[in-house]
């Protein structure tokens, strides 16, 4: 793939479930090792540039923390003003991500996701299209509907919606083509209703609405390991990412 990709990590939230004061990105894993430098490890083989959308709270903590990749230029860094949601904070880093083709959006708190998935969903996404690794889950959080070659509904468990067991699920990564993007997305706002609990407009509910009213091309990448799905939202789920991590680490990986 020849397009130019641009990652987009919304990293906005305050880790309240995790029970930390520090937002999950920059939890440290092991020896000194955060979220964010797994995540960098690897998107920067695949993007040409990351950008890190983090609260105002966040700023300085994080520009510390990523202060040489920052003072590279191939990181940048915004701040979204007030917590509305993920589609907020990506659509408000437009300006960032829209000279290239392609934007990568990588949930903030995703240390379980391999390289090979980034690779393989950068590899295989089509001009102006939308690409999204899913993966069965045995008791999914978030759930995608498909049928024949179209995403046709989002399942999401916290706006009270059922998942159904052994559905397919993503893994905190998304690539779309940035063409007419927040063009899209303002439309979609002017048209959808707030999520039943959260009151948001959601990011993933735009993704059908993508795939279905626009037409843009689909592309699943299929995930086999399920604990790439695994985010880090509590203290069991920080302490797997760190067996994780000090595992593949003695396995020569990471």
């Amino acid at each position: 793939m020849s397009e130019r990709v641009c990652a987009v990590i919304p990293a906005a939230g305050r880790g309240a479930r995790l029970g930390a004061d520090i937002p999950k990105i920059m939890v440290e894993v092991a020896d000194g090792v955060t979220v964010w430098h797994l995540l960098h490890r690897r998107l920067r083989p695949r993007a040409e540039h990351v950008h890190v959308v983090v609260s105002p709270e966040g700023e300085a903590p994080f520009r510390d923390l990523a202060a040489e990749e920052i003072g590279s230029g191939a990181v940048s860094v915004s701040v979204q003003e007030r917590p509305t949601g993920m589609g907020g904070a990506i659509f408000g880093a437009a300006p960032y991500w829209e000279p290239y083709d392609a934007i990568l959006v990588v949930w903030g708190d995703q240390a379980n996701l391999s390289p090979a998935t980034v690779d393989r969903v950068v590899t295989g996404h089509r001009e102006g299209g939308l690409t999204i690794p899913l993966v069965p889950m045995a008791d999914p959080y978030v759930e995608y509907e498909i049928a024949g070659s179209a995403l046709v509904r989002v399942r999401q468990s916290r706006e009270g919606d059922e998942c159904r067991p052994g559905g397919l699920s993503d893994v905190g990564v998304f690539c779309l083509g940035t063409d007419g993007l927040r063009k899209e997305w303002t439309r979609y706002l002017s048209e959808s209703a707030p999520g039943a609990v959260t009151g948001e407009v959601n990011f993933l509910p735009f993704l059908p609405h993508l795939s279905r009213i626009t037409g843009r091309p689909l592309t699943v990448v299929p995930v086999d390991d399920p604990d790439e799905a695994r985010g880090i939202n509590t203290r069991a789920d920080l302490d797997f990412a760190r067996r994780a991590y000090l595992r593949d680490t003695e396995a020569g990986g990471r």
